[in-house]
């Protein structure tokens, strides 16, 4: 027989009932939780030695759950005077650029009037509201956080503040469910509302007409599927345990707890949610651990001194001793892949690199330079205080903004940065939040159109959207536009190879030329930009007779030997023959490729056929 939850269920009564029932069973114990001191000699007297274990540490490593970070936060502070908030805005923004201050500062009338009070609750508010606004996944809308309160009375109460702080994406989820008999005998008098009238009026406003029950399962499916439309819960007691509870990127405690409850509950922020959570936050405001009174990290005892030490060790760490470890890392792996580019390492240097060698590097550049900037967004504001100096702070900051400006320069040299484009938008605000104290260089253009075609727009003013290390050198340019041609060159070539061919041929050769120095820069851009026409649109070009107006067309007659009447005959009936979504359906291939077949010679057949499938039109 197999027992689940046996830590908590096998020490009494039901234990007893189920050997009487059935005498000659074996008991296995099943438990996702470290075994108490005082509950695991009675376990192992009731099952027996452990037949295997996993343990958190484990799990970790082997990437099904994700690891947890862990902060006390000592919100007890007195911020009174005008004078004392300023100080505190600057410090909680220490390490953002001019521009996410000033973003931050739209709200800050509103915040001001939350912080001014003396009210502890207040405090946290603001503290919450901070990293909704700073913290990566909480600001993009792909995370969400939790946080646990002391009571329900508390909880309506930090409800009511996040309403006045303008925070609407937040609800409470507790076992309360308002009632006027809750009520009875509750009056309002000089003294203002009773606490059960004050949490009365807080929780049916929220619910706005709904049951408890509706309103639980609507504010659950939001917070799950629609995380930016519902980014903190407010909870006491409830969804911090069992399988099914939602969860989270943050938790923030605000409650007493302690062993299993604390486990559980920490528990909601170390499932895997996306290749963008990395980690699990748990943010302290009750310092359960003592950490902050002792000044050490030990997060085996205190809250956790009821499991043996080593059931819970490497559960949670010091989230800026970890950060600062994540930092150096990875600054050193992306310093190491850049190490082979040749000197003087500038922009034509790293293009060079990076666009002439294979894909594998400049996706690892992509990837370092993504994680170096998430390691130094998440510390950012507090470099300091996880170790570095004055000195190595603004060190640091500056080669971040080096890789990520190398970065942008790589992706748009390479043609790849509309591949990118849906990646961008977290990043973006990384990026403009944490580095780039300038206005950032106008790349909307960049957003909706490859360089290839703005050059087809805008001819040589096209290199006006070029990055300023790019643009400065006149053979980065060159090979930027290259590269980007040769990318078009390669993905087009499918859907008429004998056109895209010809152009790589004249691109060899105008690349020559201009190594070759037989023409000046400007007779290049002239050329190349003609070029680029070409390539993009080849019904510019003279050769092609009238009748072949579409795309379609102009790739069979460059294919079929130049013959028009052919071209023109195979399209008309390509187009009378084929069947909706005929590609990858058999049958309906085949009679395609019957058509085309009534044409041509068999030999001919497969090419044709493998054109046609790439053409849009059909």
């Amino acid at each position: 027989m197999f027992v689940d939850e046996c830590h908590r269920t096998q020490s009494g009564k039901l234990h007893e009932a189920m050997k009487k029932i059935l005498p000659n069973a074996l008991l296995i114990g099943f438990t996702g939780t470290p075994l108490l001191k005082q509950d695991k000699q009675k376990s192992i007297e009731i099952f027996g030695p452990y037949i295997h274990t996993y343990k958190f540490d484990e799990a970790v490593a082997d990437e099904v759950v994700l690891d947890l970070r862990y902060e006390a936060r000592n919100i007890d502070q007195s911020i009174a005077s005008q004078h004392r908030i300023d100080e505190w805005f600057e410090a909680k923004t220490k390490g953002l650029t001019d521009i996410a201050k000033n973003e931050l500062k739209k709200r800050w009338g509103t915040l001001q009037k939350v912080l001014s009070s003396e009210d502890r609750l207040s405090k946290i508010v603001n503290d919450i509201l901070f990293d909704m606004a700073t913290k990566d996944r909480l600001q993009n809308g792909k995370g969400n956080a939790m946080l646990v309160s002391g009571s329900i009375y508390q909880a309506c109460k930090y409800y009511e503040l996040f309403q006045k702080a303008g925070f609407k994406q937040c609800a409470i989820i507790t076992s309360y469910n308002p009632s006027t008999k809750d009520i009875k005998g509750e009056s309002s008098g000089e003294e203002g509302l009773t606490e059960k009238l004050r949490q009365y009026k807080i929780y049916t406003k929220m619910l706005n007409g709904k049951n408890t029950a509706d309103f639980e399962i609507e504010v659950k499916d939001k917070f799950i599927n629609e995380p930016a439309q519902m980014k903190l819960l407010i909870v006491v007691d409830k969804l911090l345990t069992g399988f099914d509870a939602p969860s989270a990127t943050y938790l923030y405690l605000d409650k007493t707890m302690r062993d299993h409850s604390l486990f559980q509950a920490i528990c909601r922020v170390n499932r895997l949610d996306g290749e963008d959570k990395e980690y699990g936050y748990i943010i302290d405001y009750k310092d359960l651990f003592k950490s902050l009174a002792k000044s050490v990290d030990d997060y085996t005892s205190e809250a956790f001194d009821q499991y043996e030490p080593e059931e819970v060790a490497g559960l949670l760490t010091n989230r800026l001793e970890k950060g600062k470890e994540r930092l150096d890392m990875a600054l050193e792996t992306i310093k190491a892949l850049c190490e082979p580019v040749e000197p003087p390492k500038d922009s034509l240097a790293y293009i060079r690199y990076f666009c002439g060698s294979s894909d594998k590097e400049r996706v690892a550049l992509y990837k370092y330079t993504i994680a170096l900037i998430r390691a130094y967004a998440n510390i950012a504001n507090e470099m300091q205080a996880a170790g570095y100096s004055v000195a190595e702070t603004e060190a640091i900051k500056n080669e971040v903004k080096y890789y990520t400006d190398l970065r942008e320069e790589i992706k748009k040299a390479s043609g790849d940065y509309i591949d990118l484009k849906a990646y961008e938008p977290a990043m973006r605000h990384l990026i403009d939040t944490y580095i780039r104290a300038e206005e950032s260089e106008k790349v909307s253009e960049f957003d909706e159109m490859t360089l290839v075609q703005l050059i087809v727009a805008k001819g040589k003013e096209a290199i006006k959207t070029l990055p300023k290390g790019i643009r400065s050198n006149q053979a980065a340019v060159a090979e930027t536009i290259e590269n980007n041609l040769r990318k078009v060159i390669t993905e087009e070539k499918p859907t008429n190879p004998k056109y895209f061919e010809k152009m790589s041929v004249l691109l060899n050769a105008l690349i020559k030329e201009r190594q070759e120095q037989a023409k000046s820069y400007e007779a290049y851009l002239a050329e190349i930009v003609a070029l680029t026409k070409q390539i993009t649109n080849p019904a510019t070009s003279a050769t092609y007779p009238s009748s072949l107006n579409s795309n379609a067309k102009r790739a069979l007659y460059d294919n079929l030997d130049k013959d028009e009447g052919l071209a023109l005959a195979l399209d008309s009936e390509i187009h009378s023959t084929k069947k909706d979504d005929w590609r990858g359906n058999k049958i309906k291939e085949r009679e395609v490729k019957y058509t085309i077949k009534k044409h041509i010679p068999v030999d001919k057949v497969d090419d044709i056929f493998e054109i046609v499938k790439n053409q849009a039109e059909y």
